[in-house]
């Protein structure tokens, strides 16, 4: 706190979670000009019980940092009022990356997804270029994504979604989006293939841990001579059934 009272001009601020909610609310006060915050978890394994830091440091510099524009924040849990506030706030945002390291957490303070909190940044923060989310997430936030982050051009998704709804509002709806990367996702092989089209519109998208066959690659990589489709995993082609899932996939223009 006192090394942050002496930085009133500070821009950018890369910390570690022991900084802790005390910490960001210093920042909040002392660092008018942050443009970037970024805090990383101090060990791999944090659990609720033990938690150096919440979603209401992150509310804190939010609130008192107009200039914020770019945030990549890990935690153990959130809230969907923690998310209305900083859309709210910090309508201004281009980057902003939320990694509840807990799979399919919900808002721990009322148990709901947290849908409506990433609708909000979809809709507040219109300016918004890269977007990570995770947390509990239902198909209905993929569909507030895909209708008000028109901007998004880089897009990353963990432990969320419910069906194939989750990639077809993506990929109908985000107009802007060149980067894409899911990881354990239950969608398969029919939104992926309805949306060959839009893949060629786009930079790559990394998939792993999802429900996509094989032979869904391969009719891709057929469909779409344009594309190039790597399937990365440790099985050999021709032992393979075609119906069965891919462990990684990558795909991108030629």
């Amino acid at each position: 706190v006192e090394l942050l009272r002496r930085c009133s001009k500070l821009q950018k601020l890369w910390v570690m979670d022991l900084i802790e909610d005390k910490g960001l609310e210093a920042v909040a006060s002392y660092c008018k000009e942050l443009r970037e915050l970024r805090v990383f978890p101090s060990e791999p394994d944090l659990d609720a019980t033990n938690i150096p830091l919440t979603e209401q440091g992150l509310v804190f510099v939010s609130k008192g940092c107009r200039k914020l524009e770019s945030v990549l924040y890990f935690c153990v849990q959130f809230t969907n009022a923690a998310l209305f506030t900083i859309a709210r706030k910090r309508p201004n945002l281009k980057c902003f990356r939320l990694c509840v390291i807990e799979p399919f957490a919900p808002d721990y303070k009322t148990n709901e997804p947290l849908d409506k909190g990433f609708k909000a940044i979809a809709e507040g923060c219109r300016d918004l270029r890269r977007l990570s989310v995770s947390g509990l997430l239902s198909d209905k936030a993929f569909k507030y994504i895909g209708k008000h982050a028109k901007k998004v051009r880089m897009l990353s998704i963990a432990f969320a979604g419910d069906s194939d709804l989750m990639l077809h509002h993506l990929l109908s709806g985000c107009e802007s989006l060149k980067k894409l990367e899911i990881r354990d996702c239950p969608f398969g092989d029919t939104a992926l293939l309805e949306h060959a089209a839009k893949l060629e519109t786009m930079r790559s998208l990394w998939m792993s841990s999802c429900f996509v066959s094989f032979g869904a690659c391969k009719l891709l990589s057929q469909k779409m001579p344009r594309l190039n489709v790597e399937v990365i995993d440790e099985h050999p082609p021709e032992s393979r059934p075609e119906s069965s899932p891919v462990e990684r996939i990558y795909i991108y223009r030629t």
